[in-house]
Parts: structure tokens; C-alpha cells; sequence
């Protein structure tokens, strides 16, 4: 117990990324407002990096920082009865600073907590006297574990619930190629594969494009056994477990995207008496293909020398593609399992150049295989 809300780096002393702040408020019929319309608001000013609120056993709402501006504000409008309300946040962390300078001056977790819009005005809970709670019940169960998801009693799972634990089994996907997970479904949380956790998961937090920075999450064949993988996940804020996909990696589509003044590749060059000294004779910008477990170059799928766009899967030609682009990368690299193919306009371009003033890329996608005999 502490009369304010304890610093959550300091509280959790990394041993897990979470940490319980209790609380509780008596109110009478007086302080809550007679119009069914008008809710009070639960403010809480955090120094990061994630929260969830509840309020009498209802969760209420989540709030975060971003990787710039890690501290963050939640306003949630909230229900409350006479007598005692019971307020719990969790604090959530995502990792510790590793660079820049005053290290030991970062802070996260809430610094102070109000309720705004009751009869009686705005009531600060920063002083109200907080309970910890270091860790999850669950974590502390071992519930990823096969012995400790065993000691609890699992329910039918429902999409959108949060602070949830979910339970699956799975059996491992044919051939070798690596296996991930698609938790394009899911919030926020973790994940674990027989016992072993293979990280947090985060598919809720956009990027300015508006998408997730990853939404499919690799499982080493290592972790996994031929059949009866046990899968736990825990989700933060609520997510859809039914819509889990397990999938397969296909590394055997290849890409190269690289403009004309890209530098030479770094074995290019080698130290020698204190000088770096050029170790080839053409030093120039190559686009570099190598097919995984000895299979060869069988498909040039696309090849555009000029302006192209996009990325790997989803190349598109500009408008000053060179037509012999494929013919040439077909040139260097059709049944080979490896290919440098040299950025030069004269490899390219035969004859007139239809935009000499712009500088010229390289997007390259072949598709590698054992060669039908």
C-alpha cells in the first residue's frame, strides 16, 4: 500500500511487463449525477507506455503512448454506484530504454488520477491510497506452460474480450519452411508455443499509413513438435482468436530493389595497411539474388529498370522502364542459384534513353525451385 501511485520501472524491477494500481471511492446518491446521460469521466495522466482501466470489475478502456511521446492521457467515460467503487489500472511496459542520455530519469506508470463530473465537482485520486500488484495471476500460474494451463479452468472463447487468456492447439504445418503466425485479428498481448514465448504482439497499434509495423509473428520449427502444439495467448484489449491463421513462410520468392547510386556491395572492399582498398575490378552497384537450400533461379516474375514503385509481391513499372529489363535479369540470373546484376544504364538501355535526367532503379522478383528435370 502507498499513498500515491508507485513509478512502474522501479515497481516491476523487470521481471514482467505488468503491474495492478488499486484503488477504491465511497460515493453517496448525492455525488452521482440524476440524468442517466451524463457519466462521470476517469482521468489518468500516464508516463507510459500502456494502460488498462476497470472500474468494479468492468473494463472500461485502454490508452497509449507511441515510440516519440511516451506518456498519454486516458479519458473514459465511466458507471459508478453509491457506496464503494473499486478502480484497477494496469500498467504495462514494452521494454526498457537502451540509448540516449539520463537513462535512469525515464518514468512510466500513472502519476495522477481524477474523476471528473460528479455533483461534487472533480475528485483527485492521486493521494487515495493505491494497492499493488506485481505481475499477472496468470503469469504467475505459468499458464503458458503445459503443466500450468492445466491449472485452471478454461471457457469457451468470445471474440472482443480483454485481458484474456486463449488456449489452442495446433499441429505443425508439412514440409520445412518457417512458420508464422497471423495475429492480424488481435490487440495487444503476448504469445507462447509449447512454453516458450516468441514475444509481444502489438497488431492494434497503427502506423501514420495505417497499418500495423507487423501482423505476422515467426514460430521456430525448433519450439514446435509434429502434432499437439500448445498456443497461449494473452490479449490485452480484445481481439478475434477465431481468426488465428498459422501459416508458412514462401522464401522461395526473391527480391532486389536498388537505384544506380547505391554503393558498391561492402565485400567489395577490405582493409589493408590502414587504408580500405577496393578488392574487385568493377566497383559497382550490383543487385545481389541467392536462392535458399541450394534450389535455382527458375522464374524472373518481374524486372524493371527505370522508375518502378511498390515492394517485394506488389512491383509496378513506372513510366522509363527499360523494355529488355526482364530479358536482362533473365540474362544473369535464369538457372543460377545465385546472381549479381550490374546497375549500369548501358546493361539497359539500347539506343535512346526516354529520361536521362532521372535517376534509374533496379526492382527485381524471381521465383527460385529445383529445376524440372
Amino acid at each position: 500500500m502507498s499513498k500515491t501511485p508507485l513509478e512502474l520501472y522501479g515497481l516491476t524491477k523487470d521481471t514482467t511487463d505488468y503491474a495492478w494500481y488499486t484503488t477504491s471511492i465511497e460515493l453517496t446518491p448525492y455525488d452521482l449525477s440524476m440524468r442517466h446521460d451524463i457519466l462521470p469521466v476517469l482521468r489518468v495522466a500516464n508516463l507510459g507506455h500502456a494502460m488498462l482501466a476497470f472500474v468494479n470489475g468492468e473494463f472500461v478502456g485502454a490508452a497509449h503512448g507511441t515510440n516519440i511521446e511516451k506518456s498519454f492521457v486516458l479519458n473514459k467515460p465511466i458507471n459508478l454506484k453509491p457506496g464503494v467503487n473499486h478502480i484497477a489500472l494496469l500498467g504495462m511496459l514494452v521494454g526498457f530504454p537502451d540509448s540516449g542520455a539520463y537513462m535512469e530519469h525515464r518514468f512510466a506508470g500513472p502519476r495522477a488520477v481524477t474523476i471528473l463530473g460528479l455533483n461534487t465537482g472533480t475528485v483527485d485520486l492521486s493521494n487515495y491510497n493505491w494497492g499493488h500488484q506485481v505481475g499477472l495471476t496468470g503469469e504467475k500460474m505459468k499458464v503458458f506452460s503445459q503443466g500450468g494451463s492445466h491449472r485452471v479452468q478454461w471457457t469457451k472463447a468470445s471474440a472482443g474480450s480483454s485481458l484474456t487468456w486463449y488456449k489452442t492447439y495446433f499441429d505443425a504445418p508439412k514440409g520445412s519452411d518457417p512458420v508464422v503466425l497471423d495475429l492480424s485479428s488481435m490487440g495487444k498481448g503476448m504469445v507462447w508455443v509449447n512454453g516458450k514465448s516468441i514475444g509481444r504482439h502489438w497488431v492494434s497499434y497503427l502506423s501514420p499509413l495505417g497499418k500495423p509495423s507487423q501482423s505476422e509473428y515467426h514460430v521456430p520449427r525448433s519450439f514446435i513438435k509434429p502434432t499437439d502444439n500448445l498456443l497461449i495467448i494473452l490479449e490485452e484489449e480484445g481481439g478475434n482468436p477465431e481468426k488465428i491463421k498459422i501459416l508458412t513462410a514462401n522464401r522461395d520468392t526473391i527480391c532486389s530493389y536498388i537505384t544506380e547510386y547505391h554503393p558498391p556491395h561492402v565485400r567489395s572492399w577490405a582493409r589493408a595497411e590502414s587504408k580500405i582498398r577496393a578488392v574487385v575490378d568493377d566497383v559497382q552497384p550490383k543487385a545481389h539474388l541467392k536462392c535458399p537450400n541450394h534450389k535455382k533461379i527458375i522464374n524472373v516474375e518481374f524486372a524493371s529498370f527505370g522508375n518502378p514503385d511498390g515492394a517485394c509481391g506488389s512491383f509496378i513499372a513506372g513510366n522509363c522502364t527499360s523494355r529488355i529489363s526482364k530479358n536482362v535479369v533473365k540474362r544473369y540470373c535464369l538457372g543460377k542459384t545465385s546472381c549479381a546484376i550490374p546497375i549500369q544504364r548501358s546493361v539497359f538501355i539500347k539506343g535512346n534513353d526516354g529520361c536521362p535526367d532521372i535517376s534509374k532503379s533496379l526492382a527485381v522478383q524471381v521465383k527460385c525451385g529445383h529445376k524440372k528435370q
